[in-house]
């Protein structure tokens, strides 16, 4: 055997390469190369190392081999906290009302878990495909109409009030959110004011909002009640806002590069620690808002605290610090909106501050028109959910997995389960836009 051939053979992913510096049998530059992609792909086998290192020829070395990630393992899984939590966590009791609590479990269920499939599927194309770009892994494996379908549902889903949190105060004022709802509970005791008659009585008799607590309407026991199973005119809105609530891919491939010792079995752990710890965040806010109003939630859970409460010391609290974490991570949300426009329409061109100004002001007026002229955060999540949310978890990771993965075959059981969640997405996004575009309809009349 050739020492070349013997430094190959000899060298796993999983093994560290400076063992084999010092040995003077062996052939230094092959192994070398290996031992440096194997940083950033260490638990890809050798075939598709041979295919990543030879599709990064031409890229810098601190892009591929030598970029070794700087993040921890726990502050990794923060990060990707951070990047789960959002604005969607305020709709999930109205999700739990419209569907019931068992229902809701369920449906909670399956889109965290089918979202964490999705981040397999990204993970491993990523791998095959020799990039950690979103747009760059759509133009690879559909041209320009893949670039422009990842770079579209990126900049949709950024702008329909996403707030992919990525501070620590951030997540720390959704702990605090959740902290109130669970508190809130033991303090509102059913049966309490209907909204809408609350509003009624204060325009009729002109009562002021500080005494409203303290009015009492005749409600049956009934509606104090929680059901399990529940399906109205407005459960087709909870998959949307389930969905819209666990979309956080676009930070899936930034925060793997960034891994220390990054692998894709390591990466997945991160994410199952997550998706987890966000599965519990989510369940014990919806559960907690909707047994403190039952059928009474609204679709955005603090504006249904203000009905009932009126003027609350506690709630103006939460919404301050809601208002605080939004305002500090515009940046933020802005980042990857501004990077697809860019990437999309000037990959090639250095960089401007005239076009960086113009973009930033573009985005910040497009999505205060939208704040203002939609009537309600329902619609957002509806919409936002059932396209942007769906192409981004369903659809675009499993087309790019089939696309790009060329080492299985399309009869194997991984391409088979892909195609399979790649139709279950479009099932899901073309039945709930249908069924939400019935609903606005119906309204309208």
């Amino acid at each position: 055997m050739k020492k070349a051939e013997v430094g190959r053979f000899n060298i796993s992913p999983d093994e560290d390469s400076s063992s084999y510096s010092s040995n003077s049998d062996f052939n230094y530059s092959y192994p070398t190369k290996q031992a440096a992609l194997k940083s950033h792909y260490a638990d890809v086998d050798p075939e598709n190392q041979n295919f990543l290192l030879e599709s990064n020829l031409g890229k810098k070395k601190y892009e591929t081999d030598f970029h070794p990630g700087t993040t921890s393992f726990g502050m990794s899984v923060f990060n990707l906290s951070n990047a789960i939590v959002g604005s969607g966590i305020l709709g999930l009791s109205y999700a739990m009302a419209n569907t019931g609590i068992a229902l809701f479990i369920i449906l909670l269920t399956f889109v965290s878990i089918f979202s964490l499939y999705s981040v397999h599927l990204l993970l491993k194309t990523a791998n095959e495909g020799g990039s950690l770009l979103y747009e760059q892994l759509g133009q690879k494996a559909f041209g320009l109409v893949g670039k422009l379908a990842a770079s579209g549902s990126i900049t949709m889903q950024n702008i329909g009030g996403y707030l992919g949190y990525t501070s620590g105060l951030s997540l720390l004022c959704m702990v605090f959110f959740l902290i109130v709802v669970i508190c809130k509970k033991f303090e509102i005791a059913c049966p309490f004011e209907d909204p809408s008659i609350i509003s009624e009585a204060v325009n009729s008799t002109f009562i002021p909002s500080t005494v409203l607590p303290h009015i009492a309407f005749n409600m049956t026991d009934d509606s104090c009640r929680p059901r399990y199973f529940t399906f109205n005119s407005q459960t087709v809105y909870a998959v949307p806002i389930l969905t819209f609530s666990f979309v956080c891919h676009p930070a899936i491939l930034p925060i793997y590069e960034e891994l220390k010792d990054r692998s894709r079995r390591r990466m997945m752990n991160v994410s199952k620690i997550s998706f987890f710890a966000m599965f519990l965040m989510y369940l014990l806010a919806a559960l907690f808002g909707y047994l403190t109003f039952y059928e009474h939630v609204e679709s955005e859970l603090l504006h249904t605290y203000s009905n009932v409460l009126g003027t609350d010391i506690l709630l103006l609290i939460v919404r301050l610090a809601v208002l605080v974490a939004v305002t500090l991570t515009v940046p933020v949300v802005i980042f990857p909106i501004r990077g697809s426009i860019t990437h999309l329409f000037c990959p090639t061109k250095d960089f401007s501050w005239w076009r960086h100004t113009l973009i930033t002001v573009s985005i910040l007026a497009f999505t205060n028109l939208l704040v203002i002229f939609v009537p309600t955060i329902r619609d957002i999540f509806g919409f936002i959910g059932a396209s942007a949310a769906a192409m981004l978890i369903f659809i675009l990771p499993s087309a790019f997995y089939i696309k790009l993965v060329k080492k299985e075959s399309m009869k194997s059981v991984q391409k088979i389960g892909a195609l399979l969640f790649l139709f279950s997405g479009i099932v899901v996004m073309i039945g709930s836009m249908a069924l939400i575009v019935l609903d606005w309809v119906h309204n309208a009349h």
